[in-house]
């Protein structure tokens, strides 16, 4: 896949890279897909696979940050280190 392709999908919100990638598998699914064509669609469903994984690794990140208190309740967050 191609550096623009490549950055094109890294800048995709969760939402739109899901979209795109189910329109990918619709499109696989429906056997109508010349091979040529098929190879370079799935291809960028595996770039939107792993972007849509890296954003839900991110959210999972965050929302394991927000601290409780001691009775248990959320009181706030704690910055994400995601280096």
């Amino acid at each position: 896949m191609s550096e623009k392709k490549q950055a094109d999908v890294a800048m995709l919100t969760f939402e739109r890279a899901l979209e795109e990638l189910e329109s990918i598998v619709d499109r696989l699914e429906s056997g109508n897909v010349p091979l040529e064509e098929s190879v370079a669609i799935y291809e960028r469903g595996e770039a939107l696979k792993r972007r849509c994984e890296e954003l839900l690794s991110q959210a999972e990140a965050r929302v394991q940050k927000i601290t409780l208190d001691a009775a248990g309740k959320p009181k706030g967050t704690e910055p994400l280190d995601v280096g």
